[in-house]
């Protein structure tokens, strides 16, 4: 974790979750992150709560688990389609993402 991602997360729960409208079904979420997200049949990146169900609800989160904090951020980093958004569950303030400050 590098201590950008350790300052932001600062031991606050976060969520992440997908823009399908902008999902570009590379799946490079799934291969950072496969426990936190999953491509459906429809070839869309989503969610999946901590008990494995996929979260096809628009705007659907999910918590990020700390030890996979780096693999969620990169997801977010690396996709094309800038639809991975990732927030503070205090404030709903993004802190990885497309909308991050």
């Amino acid at each position: 974790m590098t201590m950008q991602e350790e300052a932001v997360a600062g031991g606050e729960a976060l969520e992440v979750w997908i823009d399908q409208d902008l999902c570009t079904g590379d799946g490079i979420c799934v291969q950072y992150a496969p426990e936190v997200f999953e491509l459906d049949i429809d070839g869309l990146a989503y969610v999946k709560s901590p008990g494995d169900e996929l979260l096809q609800a628009p705007g659907a989160t999910t918590p990020v688990p700390l030890p996979l904090l780096t693999d969620v951020v990169d997801s977010a980093k690396e996709c094309p389609g800038d639809c991975i958004h990732v927030r503070r569950v205090s404030d709903r303030v993004e802190v990885f993402g497309p909308d991050a400050a």
